[in-house]
Order: structure tokens, then C-alpha cells, then sequence
């Protein structure tokens, strides 16, 4: 593969340096799907707008989903601020390319398996400034050329909103097992969920669950949960929109420096919130497993 310093072809302004990959354009379907088939579960991880702590949200569901003997993936298209490679402790990692151009995921010490942008960057610093074909075509190139084996479930984790990333995602899939949104518990990240909701079903995604994040704030000292802002807003959303609550992680001080560090707070099992990634991980694993036998 080329090395791209830009987008070419008109498909954008200006992009960012990386290092031996570059989106393309041409029509992968076949070969998506037959990499696809591998896959039991494909579960798109999204919010309604930024800073709710989605990408928190992916990283410690999809660790837990490994921690409990599940083969994993986890695919970070949040091309303009990839942040898993940080927060699982893998930046500078690179994806080993094989003889015939097939990419290997970068593997944690846990044994998820990921791929991010962020491994491509020749600087963490750098911005791509991509149109939306440039990002179809760079989704399309990670999911045809990424080996990622035979795995029970492959987490997505998209950027805010719903434009280009989950759309081509969606689209792409064709199959996708369902989408979990990300909240927080105050009207102004609902408002955006309601949209993200009404896509996943224009879209005609089979399963949703909502996810309750900031919810609360966890004492350090006597790990009782108070409300200094609000809890609740996620939980009575699904139940309105009629749509399978999966929990609540409240605000804590060991989230930030967990992910700073690169190690997810559901590694620890000392942890409550660790406890309770782990706890929403045993339930989609169960719903999911119910269903097939439905």
C-alpha cells in the first residue's frame, strides 16, 4: 500500500501523513462479506454528540467481552480523534502486513484485537482532513483487508453524530447485529440521542441498547453514588423508545487515569466501575445468546 499525504482524486482539501496505508475506492462487497462471515456479532457503538465518553464506553465493553473468553475486535473510526490506540496503551504499534496485503490487528496483552487510524499517523498530532468518500472508502479498506479470524464480537466504535462513519458502516455491514448509544443523563446529550435513535431504525439496525454514562458520581472513599448533577435521563429514554437498557456507569476518578494509562478500568477487579462494564458485558453476551435460541 502507498504511502498518502493527501486524499487525491478531488475527494478532499488536505489530509494528514500516513504511514504504508491508504483508503480506497473500489468495490470490496465480496470480499467484506466473506471476511465478515467470520464474525458472530458486529456491534456498532455510537452517541449522539461528543464528550459523552463513548469511546470509553467501547474500549472497556469490548475488554470485558475478551476478559470473559470472548474472541474480540474492536475497529476505531473516529478518524479525526482516534483516541483507542491511548487508551489501550498501543500507540506507535503498527499492523503487520502480510505478502498479500491482508493487515493483522494490533493485539492488546489481553487479547483484543484492534485497529484504529491512529496506528497509520506518522505523528499523533497530525489531522486528516477527509471528505466523506475519502472515509467510505478508508471503512471499506479496514473491514475487506483487516484478518481478523473467526471472532465472537466485533465492536465499532464511531465518531459522534450520524454522518459519513456510521452510515458507510451500516451500509457496509449490510448484517450489523445492532447499535449500542451512549448517553449521558442531561436533556442536551438526549436531544441528540433521539436522532441517533431514529437513524438506527431508518436504517433498520435489529437491535439497540442504551448505555447510561457520567450517570451519578462514584465516591472514592465510601463508593455510594450521589447525584451533584443528574442520573436517570438514559434509563427513561429506553423505556420510552422501548429499547433494552444495558446500565450505568456513574462518574469516577479511576475512568480518566484508566484510560490515560492504557488500562482499561475493566481490567481491574478491585474496581466498582470495572464491576459494572463487566456486569453490561455478561448481559449483551445473554440477550444475544437468548435470541439465537428464540
Amino acid at each position: 500500500m502507498s504511502e498518502n499525504s493527501g486524499c487525491g482524486s478531488g475527494s478532499c482539501s488536505a489530509g494528514g501523513n500516513t504511514q504504508g496505508w491508504s483508503p480506497e475506492q473500489d468495490d470490496g462487497s465480496a470480499a467484506i462479506k466473506r471476511n465478515m462471515d467470520r464474525i458472530k456479532h458486529t456491534i456498532i457503538v455510537m452517541s449522539g454528540k461528543g464528550g459523552v465518553g463513548k469511546s470509553t464506553v467501547a474500549v472497556n465493553l469490548a475488554t470485558a467481552l475478551t476478559e470473559a473468553g470472548n474472541k474480540v475486535g474492536l475497529i476505531d473510526v473516529d478518524f479525526h480523534g482516534p483516541t483507542v490506540p491511548t487508551m489501550l496503551d498501543l500507540v506507535g504499534r503498527q499492523p503487520v502486513q502480510s505478502e498479500s496485503e491482508m493487515l493483522y490487528p494490533v493485539e492488546t496483552e489481553w487479547g483484543l484485537k484492534v485497529i484504529s487510524i491512529g496506528f497509520f499517523l506518522r505523528d499523533q498530532n497530525d489531522a486528516l482532513i477527509w471528505r466523506g468518500p475519502m472515509k467510505a472508502g478508508a471503512i471499506k479498506q479496514l473491514l475487506r483487508d483487516v484478518q481478523w479470524g473467526d471472532l465472537d464480537y466485533l465492536l465499532v466504535d464511531c465518531p459522534p453524530g450520524t454522518g459519513d462513519e456510521p452510515l458507510s458502516i451500516v451500509q457496509l455491514l449490510e448484517k450489523p447485529t445492532g447499535a449500542i448509544i451512549v448517553t449521558t443523563p442531561q436533556e442536551v446529550s438526549l436531544a441528540a440521542v433521539r436522532k441517533s435513535i431514529t437513524f438506527c431504525r431508518q436504517m433498520k439496525l435489529p437491535r439497540l441498547w442504551v448505555v447510561e454514562n457520567m450517570s451519578g458520581y462514584l465516591c472514592p472513599h465510601c463508593h455510594e453514588t450521589s447525584s451533584p448533577f443528574q442520573q436517570g435521563g438514559g434509563m427513561e429514554l429506553a423505556k420510552k423508545e422501548k429499547i433494552p437498557f444495558l446500565g450505568t456507569i456513574p462518574l469516577s476518578i479511576e475512568v480518566g487515569p484508566s484510560g490515560d494509562d492504557g488500562m482499561p478500568v475493566a481490567l481491574q477487579k478491585e474496581s466498582p466501575v470495572g464491576g459494572l462494564f463487566r456486569e453490561m458485558a455478561k448481559t449483551l453476551s445473554s440477550e444475544l445468546e437468548e435470541n439465537e435460541k428464540g
